[in-house]
């Protein structure tokens, strides 16, 4: 299990830090705007809802997956684009009630199947 927590860490830390460096670093323009919007609306949802999911296997030990993803979009955003964004704060805010409600989602599912 701890490894799980190990890989499921390191690739929040690539979700959510190296997206963004390479989206800014490589991609310049309009393209550089779709990238962005893409990393906003599919990528960063996807996988809180995935992380989500997989904290809901075991809650007590994993329930702060989420917010130690949300925290790392919070400061590779902050990092990467514009320091002290309110508007990355408002998209932290839903990306963890994203993935706090896949967590309780499949949380629930796990008691249901168990009983």
């Amino acid at each position: 299990m701890k490894k799980n927590i190990i890989l499921w860490l390191a690739v929040s830390a690539v979700v959510m830090l190296a997206f963004p460096w390479l989206a800014v670093t490589f991609v310049k323009g309009d393209a550089g705007m779709a990238v962005c919007f893409l990393l906003f609306f599919a990528v960063n949802p996807l996988y809180f809802v995935l992380i989500g999911a997989f904290a809901g296997k075991d809650f007590r030990r994993l329930w702060s997956l989420p917010v130690i993803s949300a925290v790392l979009f919070l400061i590779g955003t902050w990092i990467f684009f514009e320091m002290g964004e309110t508007a990355f704060i408002l998209y932290m805010a839903v990306y963890l009630a994203l993935g706090i409600a896949a967590m309780l989602i499949s949380m629930l599912i796990r008691k249901k199947t168990q009983e």
